[in-house]
């Protein structure tokens, strides 16, 4: 059920809306992973995404995943605690420069931005999760695009332009079906 309320979003989400014009490819090349972590402590979500990390250095035919945490991090001050050690771990780990997260939850809310602004949509998903970017392949894709530094304004300025209640909407729906 996580798996496919979160492809849903992948799909409907952010290539649907283009909120990330490099996902596309990796998503029709079936170089996204998804997995879920049922753990809830602290100790065995780094634990698994030490797994991950070390699953994608060792297998270059994955792409980029996403680590799905469906409990114990629901909320998003709890996620942003995970994030920060997550981040701290990729560093431990020498992963720096080589893997870098980006961040997912179904209450992000963008520093400084009421918590019913439609651009916080931009990064809200069914469930808390972890993106493992290959940095390498991200420098690839940015060099691809004209303006790559402009992609978070505009997402913003499209969520918004679409209001609260349409992208409010959307993401039940992937939560949903």
């Amino acid at each position: 059920m996580q798996i496919a309320s979160c492809r849903r979003w992948v799909e409907e989400v952010v290539v649907g809306l283009n909120f990330c014009p490099f996902a596309k490819p990796v998503i029709e090349s079936a170089g996204l992973q998804y997995r879920v972590v049922n753990e809830t402590s602290f100790e065995a979500c780094l634990l698994a995404l030490s797994d991950e990390l070390q699953r994608l250095e060792a297998d270059s035919s994955i792409e980029t995943s996403l680590l799905i945490y469906p409990q114990g991090f629901e909320s998003f001050d709890d996620y942003l605690e995970l994030l920060a050690v997550a981040d701290a771990l990729i560093e431990d780990l020498s992963y720096d420069g080589v893997f870098q997260l980006a961040s997912f939850h179904p209450d992000y809310c963008f520093e400084g931005q009421p918590v019913e602004d439609a651009a916080n949509y931009t990064n809200r998903s069914p469930y808390p999760m972890l993106h493992l970017l290959r940095e390498s392949s991200l420098e690839e894709a940015l060099a691809t695009v004209n303006n790559p530094e402009k992609i978070p304004a505009r997402n913003v300025e499209f969520a918004r332009a679409k209001g609260i209640d349409e992208m409010a909407g959307l993401l039940e729906r992937c939560r949903s079906k």
